[in-house]
């Protein structure tokens, strides 16, 4: 593909709005075209910032000939429960797409997904912006310069204090919504350590409702085993009234701990752009993370560790470097498979009381 690459989007909620929009008008070689949504509030919304992008009701409309051959790349942006069907119709359309996490409720279905890219010759890849995270951008470069030897533990903890449900298919119990945290955040913080130590053999989960009128999950523990020895503890939560360290690394020869959040969603969220002014991703010194051994943090041990900004805009880069070049994509359907294998093996460890072997 050459020129301007034609982007559809599904979906203008938080997913659309606040991340892919503004992502994809950000990066040089795509314009958003289609917006598709029904919503009149969520249409004047994008009306807004992107005066001359058209609408769809629906995602069919996408796929009429008229409309198909003048998008490049469909991103979908909608609840969980459309993401297969509506993947699988921009495929059988000849489009390639780009699916918010989690790209499926099954592993097997993700895997589906990717025969029938790879059968079309189309480019799939899942948003899976967490890999561009600052924290996990500087514990990865940490980690493969060897300056934590060999790591031993990996805590991720992705948490918050929220009291009252906010309702909402996110926090619906009904299996066909693919709900609660476990495949909102635990998505983010498996796909994560799934890149920095590897494969995954065993899993053990812990999961619970513990909010009033909560129908999903709001407070998940996930132990995971890699193939090569590391073992990751992963905490996702609305119920922390206390916020443990972002990350918590422990090596042969040193430990990492860093606290807070990357700022680019916060950013976003503010109406803060990627190629607007001043630096982007970039954090406040006094959040940067520490490594030392046998010293604790919070009393200043270990010494500080710039924290390398984080970087949004890479990911769809590397979409347009994909489907220009035909190099690989930045996440794989392949990949969130995997990290679905995980986060279903957890699911049926919390249900059941065991430890999966995968």
């Amino acid at each position: 593909m050459t020129g301007t690459l034609r982007v559809g989007l599904v979906g203008y909620g938080l997913a659309g709005s606040v991340f892919h929009a503004p992502l994809i008008a950000a990066t040089e070689g795509l314009a958003l075209d289609t917006v598709v949504t029904s919503n009149a509030e969520r249409r004047d919304q994008a009306r807004a910032e992107f005066p001359d992008v058209r609408f769809a009701a629906s995602p069919d409309e996408l796929w009429e000939p008229a409309r198909a051959g003048s998008l490049d790349l469909i991103v979908i942006a909608s609840p969980n429960k459309t993401h297969v069907p509506v993947a699988t119709a921009a495929l059988k359309a000849g489009l390639p797409v780009v699916v918010d996490k989690p790209v499926a409720g099954t592993a097997a279905e993700a895997r589906g997904l990717a025969a029938l890219a790879e059968e079309r010759g189309l480019l799939l890849s899942v948003f899976q912006n967490r890999r561009w995270d600052n924290d996990f951008l500087t514990l990865r470069s940490l980690v493969e310069r060897g300056e934590l030897g060999d790591v031993q533990r990996f805590e991720s903890r992705f948490e918050r204090w929220r009291p009252r449900p906010k309702g909402g298919w996110r926090e619906s119990g009904a299996p066909e919504e693919i709900g609660g945290l476990l495949y909102d955040l635990g998505s983010h913080v498996v796909d994560q350590a799934l890149v920095l130590f590897g494969p995954a053999v065993q899993v053990y989960a812990e999961s619970d409702v513990r909010r009033p009128g909560a129908e999903a999950d709001d407070d998940t523990f996930i132990a995971v085993t890699h193939a090569g020895g590391v073992r990751s503890h992963l905490y996702v939560s609305a119920t922390a009234a206390q916020l443990g360290p972002r990350f918590r690394v422990l090596g042969s020869r040193a430990g990492y701990v860093k606290y807070g959040l990357d700022p680019q969603e916060a950013a976003l969220r503010e109406g803060r752009r990627p190629s607007g002014s001043g630096e982007w991703g970039v954090e406040d010194e006094s959040l940067w993370g520490r490594v030392g051994a046998g010293e604790s943090p919070l009393t200043g041990g270990g010494r500080p560790v710039p924290t390398l900004p984080g970087d949004y805009p890479a990911y769809y880069a590397g979409v347009v470097a994909a489907l220009r070049d035909g190099t690989s994509p930045p996440v794989t359907a392949h990949e969130a498979a995997a990290a679905l294998d995980v986060l279903e093996a957890a699911r049926r460890s919390a249900r059941d009381g065991v430890t999966v072997t995968l």
